[in-house]
């Protein structure tokens, strides 16, 4: 800019005094310079030099006091938008100044009666920026980390080798969120092989993510390439960003509310996450290292006894879609096929495959769930006696008949329902049961109907009807069961209060 206004003064003394012809030439040359249009570079170079050039003030049509009407109109019509707003400004006008609630001036009233719909808005937007829920995401590190962070879709993953993860955190809060710190879970799927790590985390936070990656780095018997997350905080950080620069990992991100791009960890979140946990509420220390004695022995048993699908191909024929899938197969034997994993990679999977038993892995997680299962139902844990092998054999008899009980994971059963022992309605006896009770004891074999008959004639207004009678029937006859046991028990009880024979 200010090379500019150099050489428009500069050529203003000579355009000013060269002839037609030679005008030509210096407006041809300063416009292929300036890029200026032809009519404005005429403009420039006729002032005057040193010829003041100040800011023209622009001519506000509407002032403070329109604002300030406008906003009252706003308010009185419930905050509705420009457009709407713009169409019900006559009719409150009219119905405000009729009731005695406005008075205004004919200059002001006429300006609002012909504001536009972007006019208004453009003059509501500071009041509208100070109510709650109306402000713009806020910007600053975390948005920019999230730009620089590249974007990967579910269509971008292609057939990459193993080691790149979809990673997601479940909260363990028992349905709707509400305050409180609840333990979390970091879940990683591998892409290529299905092979999920699940880590226990405390709260949720970005450093216990951290810890998370480190954790499951170790466990996991290949390297990790890569990690792919939406747009959480937990992972939109400075400290995951570093992190995974410094040890080289691949990091993108899903786009905003677009789960589809994380179909592999979503899957796994409900298939091995929730299946296994349940949808109690965790909170706390214990609980946490209970969620993560379950992990370490349902790891080994989801990535080596536990075949999955996996998607092969997806064609859409107009709203049908047609998705071929994959044999089943378990993470564990993914990897042994797969020509990208090394072959000392290899035979440590197959040694280690050998030496797992999945009953007694089976066995960990039941003992496992239970005690989730305490801490969500109670809050308290219950220690139970370590497995033996005589426990695991008797844990697999039990496997022959464990359908007939129902659920058999913990975490999914049902808590039992406290017995309902209280009145929902008002007892209709309530004041003629002891004479009734009289009755029954001067004649125990008189039947409920005619019992039914001497409360009518005698009480007309609460038992003409006889409408209680099925409930007379009932509680006469668990009268009679209790004097029977009453009996039964005197008996009892008597000859266990008489002395003993010597």
């Amino acid at each position: 800019m200010t090379t500019r206004k150099e050489l428009v003064a500069a050529l203003q003394l000579r355009y000013g005094s060269a002839t037609f012809g030679e005008r030509i030439k210096i407006l041809d040359e300063f416009v292929a310079l300036t890029g200026y249009h032809r009519k404005h570079a005429i403009r420039l170079l006729r002032e005057e030099p040193g010829a003041a050039t100040g800011t023209r003030e622009r001519n506000r049509l509407y002032d403070e006091a329109v604002r300030q009407a406008l906003t009252v109109l706003w308010e009185a019509a419930d905050r509705v938008c420009g457009k709407r707003l713009k169409a019900l400004i006559p009719k409150l006008v009219d119905a405000m100044e009729r009731h005695g609630h406005l008075d205004l001036d004919p200059v002001v009233k006429a300006k609002l009666l012909q504001i536009s719909a972007a006019t208004i808005d453009r003059l509501l937007a500071n009041a509208r920026a100070h109510i709650d829920g109306q402000r713009k995401r806020r910007t600053g590190v975390g948005s920019a980390i999230r730009r620089s962070i590249p974007v990967r879709t579910f269509a971008d993953w292609r057939d990459p080798p193993p080691g790149f993860f979809e990673i997601g955190l479940v909260e363990h809060c028992g349905g709707p969120k509400t305050d409180g710190d609840f333990v979390h879970t970091l879940t990683l799927t591998d892409i290529a092989s299905g092979w999920t790590e699940c880590v226990a985390m405390r709260v949720r936070n970005q450093m216990l993510v951290i810890e998370g990656f480190e954790k499951a780095a170790a466990d996991l018997p290949f390297a990790m390439l890569g990690v792919d997350s939406d747009n959480d905080s937990a992972f939109m950080n400075q400290s995951v960003l570093d992190y995974c620069k410094g040890r080289g990992l691949v990091q993108t991100r899903s786009r905003a509310y677009k789960k589809n791009d994380q179909a592999w960890v979503e899957q796994k979140n409900g298939a091995v996450v929730r299946r296994l946990v349940g949808y109690g509420r965790l909170s706390g220390v214990d609980a946490r290292n209970a969620l993560a004695q379950l992990y370490a022995s349902s790891r080994l048993y989801i990535n080596f006894f536990q075949p999955s699908f996996k998607l092969k191909a997806k064609t859409r024929d107009g709203a049908r879609v047609h998705k071929v899938y994959l044999a089943p197969a378990t993470p564990c034997d993914r990897l042994l096929a797969h020509d990208s994993v090394e072959p000392a990679i290899k035979e440590k999977l197959k040694a280690q495959f050998k030496g797992l038993d999945p009953v007694r892995l089976l066995q960990e997680m039941r003992t496992a769930q239970q005690t989730l299962s305490d801490f969500a139902a109670h809050g308290v844990r219950a220690e139970a006696a370590p497995a033996g092998r005589a426990d695991v054999a008797v844990f697999l008899s039990s496997l022959s008949s464990a359908w007939k009980e129902g659920e058999a994971r913990p975490t999914h059963r049902k808590q039992p329902k406290a017995k309902h022992w209280w009145r929902s309605r008002v007892d209709p006896f309530a004041d003629a049961w002891p004479l009734i009770e009289g009755w029954l004891i001067a004649e125990p074999s008189v039947p409920a109907n005619v019992l039914m008959d001497r409360l009518a004639a005698m009480f007309p207004e609460a038992y003409a009807s006889q409408a209680q009678l099925r409930t007379l029937q009932r509680r006469v006859k668990a009268w009679r069961a209790e004097r029977v046991k009453e009996l039964i028990l005197g008996g009892l009880r008597k000859s266990a209060d008489a002395p003993a024979e010597v």
